[in-house]
């Protein structure tokens, strides 16, 4: 039970929580910068029952396989790989909700305004949801970087899934807003998750 208390838990844990805490609490202030008090709610803070369940099943499973696998802990090099998929994860995310400024929200837009705008330069010249992208990279990398081996298979077909059920039901209302300019930048740029066109 002492390997809990140990350096590599120790350091594993706290960059977790770092990474958890970074994420939501820019995520939240960005949304006030761009849309202003009035319009963010504590729901950009991304934090529903089902992800405190993933994480809380995370963490269960860190404490469980360092008591009882602690040699599974101590490949650095793949802690290290994790983490550098946290950083990558969130400069794309957080590069993609910048770029698109107003044009960003949290929840899809159904009905088109004035400020919404199709965005594609700067990282949408590469990605057309980098925001996913980003999010899909950061959220497998927090599992990876605990060494979890059943949540980082966990989380990347939980959120796979959740993607490739969002991006086609937003793309609709895309092509509606959008026309034909959507359709041609759909073709040229591919939606950054896996598998998902």
């Amino acid at each position: 039970m002492t390997e809990i208390f140990s350096y590599t838990a120790y350091r594993q844990l706290s960059q977790m929580f770092l990474a958890i805490t970074f994420f939501h609490s820019t995520e939240y202030v960005l949304a006030l910068a761009v849309h202003g008090k009035s319009n963010v709610s504590l729901k950009s803070l991304l934090i529903s029952p089902s992800y405190l369940a993933a994480m809380i099943f995370s963490l269960l499973e860190y404490i469980i396989e360092i008591v009882l696998f602690p040699g599974l802990k101590e490949h650095w090099w793949v802690s290290n790989l994790g983490l550098a998929m946290v950083i990558v994860g969130e400069i794309i995310r957080k590069s993609a909700i910048i770029t698109a400024g107003h044009a960003f929200t949290h929840l899809i837009r159904i009905n088109h305004d004035d400020h919404h705008k199709l965005i594609t330069h700067g990282i949408y010249r590469f990605v057309r949801h980098p925001a996913y992208c980003g999010f899909f990279i950061w959220s497998v990398g927090t599992q990876i970087m605990l060494c979890n081996p059943v949540s980082t298979i966990g989380f990347a077909i939980v959120v796979w899934r959740f993607f490739m059920q969002r991006i086609p039901y937003e793309e609709y209302f895309l092509r509606q807003f959008f026309h034909s300019d959507y359709e041609e930048y759909a073709r040229r740029v591919p939606s950054g998750v896996p598998f998902i066109k």
